[in-house]
């Protein structure tokens, strides 16, 4: 298993930008909590099953097997 950034390099900056603006928190998700702090909860709930490969919900990382 490997984590890996879009290869997208302006993408990232982009959604780097949007998470030191919102403390850390996901852009794509409206609610500051903790279960929002990249890398968020839903991400890691995807990390953690190893059938899963893709990118996360604001497409910043992406998981191969």
């Amino acid at each position: 298993m490997k984590i890996r950034l879009n290869e997208d390099a302006q993408f990232v900056e982009k959604i780097r930008k949007g998470l030191l603006a919102r403390e850390l928190h996901c852009p794509c998700k409206l609610p500051l909590t903790e279960e929002n702090v990249c890398m968020c909860e839903e991400f890691r709930e995807q990390i953690a099953d190893p059938s899963f490969e893709g990118y996360c919900h604001c497409r910043l990382y992406y998981k191969e097997l």
